[in-house]
């Protein structure tokens, strides 16, 4: 009998994938039977070590790099790189995106970080789907899937509440319209995590984590790995029938 959520024999490219969500994705893909792109631009020594264990778990792994935020032209290199690993891609993640929470990008003002986020997330996103879509509708059939945030479509106060809101709606959006132009060959859909932790969230403050669990029904917050699994569901022919879907994955959270 076929596992559910079975990926075996597929061909799967996780942009962003040396650590958090992405490495997480990556590692679920390969335990679910599928050979993994890895992608990075900068961090190669992390995302060996994400490679070999894909290894440890029977897959292969190849490693490709590129700045998400590089023109048109540097992005279909970056597709045509990923593509050329296995010879095909069946299930590509937009994953990568800027961090505007950690490190020296935090300190940037607003219009600067509006900036970092319309071309490493929205613009990427956008753009990389495009490349992607066309070959597999080519190839005939496919699965792209996009990250959304779950408080963009009822708001979240703060500067970084409005910035998100604002890009991460613009991939939601785009998500459901690529879905339609796509169908039926290939499937799009997004995914919408609640508070995940990931970086930010081990060294937020105790107002923050206080926060999470007052607003997260099931009281914890999410893993990495919580998005894995459904990535994964949504990547498999267990979900042939969905598509232009935003789905949220976030404890319960309403508010």
């Amino acid at each position: 009998m076929t596992q559910f959520g079975s990926l075996e024999n597929q061909i799967a490219v996780v942009t962003g994938s040396s650590s958090g969500i992405g490495r997480a994705m990556a590692l679920e893909f390969a335990a679910a039977g599928a050979d993994v792109v890895l992608h990075c631009r900068r961090s190669i020594e992390a995302c060996r070590e994400v490679a070999d264990e894909v290894q440890s778990l029977g897959r292969q792994a190849e490693i490709v790099q590129g700045d998400i935020r590089d023109d048109a032209a540097a992005l279909a290199k970056l597709v045509e790189e990923a593509w050329s690993c296995f010879g095909r891609v069946d299930v590509w993640v937009n994953n990568a995106g800027v961090d505007l929470l950690t490190g020296d990008q935090a300190k940037l003002d607003f219009a600067d970080k509006l900036a970092q986020l319309l071309d490493g997330d929205v613009r990427s996103t956008l753009l990389l789907s495009k490349e992607v879509g066309q070959r597999m509708v080519e190839a005939g059939s496919g699965c792209i899937l996009n990250i959304g945030w779950d408080q963009s479509d009822r708001g979240m106060e703060g500067d970084s509440g409005e910035l998100f809101s604002a890009s991460k709606n613009a991939i939601m959006g785009f998500t459901r319209s690529l879905a339609v132009s796509l169908a039926p060959q290939v499937r799009v859909n997004c995914i919408a995590p609640g508070w995940i932790r990931t970086a930010w969230g081990e060294v937020a403050s105790d107002v923050w984590q206080d926060r999470v669990l007052r607003e997260t029904p099931l009281a914890r917050w999410g893993t990495p790995q919580d998005i894995a699994k459904l990535a994964r569901f949504l990547s498999s022919p267990d979900a042939s029938y969905m598509t232009g879907q935003v789905i949220n994955c976030n404890g319960g959270a309403v508010r």
